[in-house]
């Protein structure tokens, strides 16, 4: 099966050519103005949408040198996403599927991630652990079989990568966050400041991250800190502890999760995926236990269209093709559709 495949639930428009199951071509083209605005405005989003998606889909096929014609199938984001842009791509995905005559499959934006790791390389081994940590989502899910997933916990608050990106304009240090904080807090001391770390108590796999976010706010309010004139050590420092309490708190949950359901494999996916610390972190703590941590490189652990046509590909082999021409989307898509 030839699959074309398109993601575009917020600020990321791409494209993306599968050949039973196997990456052949990924095109992701991101929208730089949202970063004059410190976070994605979603009239600006729709509308740069469509302007790229003719382009970006074109792009992905020339670079998988497959035509239209050779095309079997189309998968896309449905949800959960901004509403305009997810009209565009499903609109997009409908009107190229009608015109050929073939299926469409919507696919849940978190089902994505969760697949992504199947991408290359190594790869987890069913039942695992995935942790999904994104700007607006952080969940522990168990794996069972190919969609066959139990949600275990999520956040309560704020997501791991929403706070990542909140203590970064708090600093004055841009949009987005994750990767700068990440950058700085390697030469950082992670010990400087003492953050909080949320429901680390008991077996609860649930997570909150505004806490860790308020501290911040709090000493830099107590430390008079001035974004214009900021010392760099200083920032350095609040960086790595800030990063150190997120990690701890990701790291252990994600632990003890594997060790309740006695998995071998776990997988991590999301944006705070590619966050270099976390990686580390969970890598030997994974190793310690007698599992190992599979990571998507960094380029999939952003939105891509690469992770809706593995997540596509898992459903037809197991559901066949599950939507038609009436696809809408659903903004809101709950979570729950993943178990």
């Amino acid at each position: 099966m030839n699959l074309l495949a398109i993601e575009s639930s917020c600020d990321e428009c791409s494209a993306a050519v599968l050949k039973d199951g196997e990456l052949k071509s990924v095109v992701i083209s991101s929208q730089l103005i949202h970063s004059e605005y410190g976070g994605v405005v979603p009239e600006l989003a729709s509308r740069a949408h469509m302007e790229l998606i003719v382009p970006v889909v074109e792009e992905s096929l020339k670079k998988a040198s497959f035509s239209k014609e050779e095309i079997d199938s189309v998968a896309v984001t449905y949800g959960p996403g901004l509403a305009g842009s997810l009209i565009v791509g499903i609109s997009f995905a409908k009107a190229f599927a009608a015109s050929r005559g073939i299926p469409v499959v919507g696919v849940n934006h978190m089902e994505g991630h969760l697949y992504s790791a199947f991408l290359e390389g190594d790869k987890p081994e069913f039942p695992f652990i995935a942790l999904v940590v994104s700007g607006g989502h952080s969940m522990l899910i168990h794996v069972k079989e190919p969609y066959s997933h139990e949600l275990l916990g999520q956040t309560r608050d704020d997501a791991a990568g929403e706070a990542f990106d909140k203590v970064a304009k708090l600093l004055g240090l841009g949009y987005p966050g994750g990767p700068v904080i990440d950058k700085l807090a390697a030469e950082g001391n992670p010990k400087a400041f003492n953050f909080p770390r949320a429901f680390m108590n008991g077996e609860s796999f649930e997570f909150s991250f505004s806490g860790i976010k308020t501290s911040v706010l709090y000493l830099l309010k107590e430390l008079k800190y001035d974004p214009e004139n900021r010392d760099d050590k200083l920032v350095r420092d609040i960086c790595a502890s800030f990063q150190a309490a997120v990690i701890d708190v990701l790291v252990a949950k994600t632990i003890a999760a594997a060790g309740k359901f006695r998995v071998k494999s776990i997988a991590v996916a999301g944006g705070v995926a590619a966050n270099k610390g976390l990686r580390t972190a969970l890598q030997a703590a994974a190793q310690t236990m007698g599992a190992k941590a599979v990571f998507p490189r960094p380029l999939y652990c952003t939105d891509n269209a690469a992770m809706i046509g593995i997540a596509a590909h898992f459903k037809y082999l197991k559901f066949g093709m599950a939507s038609d021409l009436t696809l809408k989307p659903i903004p809101n898509l709950p979570l729950s559709f993943l178990n």
